[in-house]
């Protein structure tokens, strides 16, 4: 049992030390006004897309690989979809970047309960009692549902699922199917940034940037995602 408890904590320190190693390499070779610079992302984005256009696997598995470990050590996705939809556009950008987040999010589920199922029970099982039923009458059918509508962070989402005994295989499938939407519409806005980008040499007001059907419509699309997950949410979490 000690030795138990020794391995968790040992795993504990060396999640947190990853975690401040790989924040410190990000903050000492970028800085916050970098990825705020017009002209530092449009001549960044014209290099990525000069490699991409001559080594589409290679940068296709840098970005799985990357998006793996950054949900694995940091357990949120946000930033992933657009970055994909700004580097491979609509299509390849969402079959990479729903791929590449379901598996590091099984990956990381797979860890969790493990390592840390006591210490998930102990903090949600009183909150999320009330779910275990709905995942023992069907297990894909209610955690696609619970993949699609949200309303949990990205992290906890991935390790909840440890109090309900989810099969790694409906995990990993329920999250690809239930996040494809959500996910689609954002690499629709990372594409549509990138698409703006490479046909304006100067930054466009707000204004421009707002009315341009490349980026209104994902917004509508979001909005939309949005509001019907808040209602199937009230059901769910009732």
């Amino acid at each position: 049992m000690n030795n138990t408890k020794n391995i968790k904590i040992y795993i504990s320190i060396s999640y947190i030390l990853i975690i401040s190693i790989f924040l410190w390499f990000l903050f000492q070779n970028f800085s916050i006004q970098d990825f705020t610079n017009y002209e530092f992302i449009k001549t960044n984005r014209d290099k990525l897309e000069g490699f991409k256009d001559s080594n589409i696997i290679l940068l296709s598995i840098i970005f799985f690989i990357c998006t793996v470990v950054w949900v694995f050590l940091l357990g949120f996705g946000s930033p992933v979809f657009l970055v994909g939809g700004f580097i491979f556009g609509k299509l390849l950008g969402t079959f990479l970047v729903v791929f590449s987040l379901s598996f590091g999010a099984t990956i990381l589920y797979i860890f969790a309960n493990f390592f840390f199922k006591d210490i998930i029970k102990e903090k949600f099982s009183k909150r999320f009692f009330n779910l275990t039923e709905k995942f023992k009458k069907n297990e894909f059918i209610f955690f696609l549902i619970y993949r699609f509508i949200g309303g949990i962070p990205f992290f906890i989402s991935n390790i909840l699922p440890a109090l309900f005994n989810v099969k790694i295989k409906n995990f990993f499938f329920g999250s690809i199917i239930g996040m494809a939407p959500q996910l689609f519409v954002g690499v629709s806005l990372g594409a549509g940034l990138s698409k703006i980008l490479e046909e304006n040499n100067e930054p466009p007001t707000f204004a421009e940037l707002i009315l341009t059907a490349d980026i209104y419509l994902p917004i509508i699309g979001i909005i939309i995602l949005v509001l019907i997950a808040i209602f199937l949410r009230k059901f769910f979490y009732k």
